[in-house]
Formats: C-alpha cells, structure tokens, sequence
C-alpha cells in the first residue's frame, strides 16, 4: 500500500455518500445505451424500413421511458401515481400511434411490437 491508499476500509459519515447507487447507475446504464441507440439511428437510410426505424426513434425511446418510470410507481403518493398512470396511458398511445403510422400499417419488426407491448403491459399491471 502506498501512503496515498489507507490500509482499512472508509468507515466516515460521508461513505455513505460514496456507495455504489444501484438505481442511479441502472438509469444511467440505461440513459447511455439510448443514447447510443439515437446515435447509431443516423446511419440507418432514409426511406422504406430503416427510414420508418429511423424517424421512430424518440418514440421508442419515449416507450423505454414510461416503461421505465411505471416501475417506480410505487414510489409516489397516491393522487401522484394516478396521475402518472393517466399520463402513462397518453404518452403509450400518443407513441404508438406515431410508431404505426410511420410503419404505414405493415407489421411493425418484433422487438418494436414487444416494446410496445411490454409499455402497455406495465400499464395493465399499474392499474393493479
């Protein structure tokens, strides 16, 4: 050990400070890998499929959240998570809607599909 590294464990008050936050290293894990995701949509074409995968982009990502923020209801006051809920519901369909008409009523690629589903389903189970 070198006079820079202390040979025990940081036991002060303020440690606490420095442990390791599960949650916010999971959103922040999460943001990063969306963040990539957005980034990589720029070199998808611009027309047919990859151009329909391309302009949804900030819906898909709009899903990951409330997906995401449906999780932690149960972390709000109750007049505040029916509130969420409601507001859930909107932004679900409001993407959805946009993701579908981008796709001009074919089928939309599974993983697409299933986001969609997975944001619905969090909402289902929201509602108890």
């Amino acid at each position: 050990m070198t006079a820079d590294t202390p040979d025990t464990p940081d036991t002060s008050p303020d440690s606490d400070a420095k442990a390791f936050d599960a949650e916010g290293m999971t959103w922040a894990v999460l943001l990063g890998g969306w963040v990539e995701f957005a980034k990589s949509a720029v070199a998808l074409p611009k027309d047919g499929a990859g151009g329909a995968m391309r302009g949804s982009v900030a819906d898909i990502i709009g899903l990951q959240a409330v997906w995401f923020a449906l999780q932690h209801l149960d972390e709000l006051d109750a007049d505040e998570r029916a509130l969420g809920v409601d507001r859930a519901e909107v932004l679900i369909d409001r993407h959805a809607q946009a993701v579908a008409e981008r796709w001009g009523g074919e089928d939309l690629p599974g993983e697409l599909a299933g986001l969609i589903e997975d944001a619905r389903e969090a909402l289902r189970k929201s509602r108890g």
